[in-house]
């Protein structure tokens, strides 16, 4: 008999260990609960890609900033930006070494498989940036038999190397680990063009109008800027409740707002999911 009741209570506490273990994994596969849990929301990004992050007199500054500042309001939290270069942002995500990514990124239907996106936020069709003087290149395919710089890594390299490929002659094409240095390549005349979304380009030929001027029209399909998280089931909660601030930015205001700002026009872009055309 006691036999039987110390082999029960046995069972009876395994099964409680059990059941206390399935539920500290339960609560734990929620990102937002998490979050909100620490009080932060941290956030990989790569403080090289104006007009979205940038250093200011050593400060980060950009619509990225302002629009998570907005979006922290919303969930009740504060933002940390983590600065990395490109290439090990996207890693550094899929190791948990923060919760999303701000980039942005282009969205692509390759990507869209591996991440988990948010709603877009602007338009991100490639375009030409070339030095302000040059006359040489007055449409995309002008860049023919010529050698033009792109980011390592980023979906805006991929269509500058597709749109090479239509060309009757090969395009050189260099890979930068940060834009800025294929903008100081273009401006001492060691490439001819930049390839990078319009929004970007277009915001660095304002402020350095002597150095750089864009290329109308953008070339390849048209496309969108996100935010990115992980694509695990204890994310889907963090990135619905970020989907659901940005829409709230989009019934208000804020995001043209901030699109004006800093991207020089408002931006008609998806508000719910929608199939990438690349």
């Amino acid at each position: 008999m006691q036999l039987d009741f110390q082999f029960s209570k046995t069972l009876v506490s395994l099964c409680l260990a059990l059941t206390l273990g399935t539920g500290a994994v339960a609560a734990h596969a929620d990102q937002l609960a998490d979050v909100k849990k620490a009080g932060v929301l941290e956030v990989g990004t790569e403080l090289q890609f104006a007009p979205f992050d940038f250093l200011e007199n050593g400060k980060q500054t950009g619509m990225n900033a302002e629009l998570f500042a907005e979006l922290g309001k919303e969930l009740g939290v504060k933002v940390h930006f983590l600065d990395l270069p490109w290439p090990s942002v996207l890693p550094g995500l899929e190791a948990k070494k923060f919760d999303v990514v701000a980039g942005p990124i282009i969205v692509t239907q390759a990507r869209k498989e591996r991440y988990h996106f948010m709603l877009p936020i602007a338009e991100a069709t490639v375009a030409l940036m070339v030095g302000a003087k040059d006359d040489s290149i007055t449409k995309p395919e002008d860049i023919s038999g010529k050698t033009v710089g792109a980011g390592k890594g980023s979906a805006q390299l991929e269509e500058l190397k597709a749109f090479a490929k239509t060309l009757p002659k090969e395009v050189t094409i260099r890979e930068y680990v940060d834009n800025n240095q294929a903008y100081a390549d273009l401006a001492a005349k060691r490439i001819v063009a930049v390839a990078n979304s319009l929004p970007n380009v277009s915001y660095v030929a304002a402020q350095r109008s002597n150095l750089y001027k864009v290329v109308m029209p953008p070339f390849g399909k048209k496309s969108y800027f996100a935010f990115l998280g992980r694509k695990d089931a204890d994310a889907d909660s963090l990135i619905a409740a970020l989907d659901a601030a940005l829409l709230k930015m989009h019934d208000d205001g804020r995001l043209a707002a901030l699109q004006k700002k800093w991207l020089g026009a408002q931006m008609d872009v998806p508000k719910a999911d929608f199939t990438p055309t690349w």
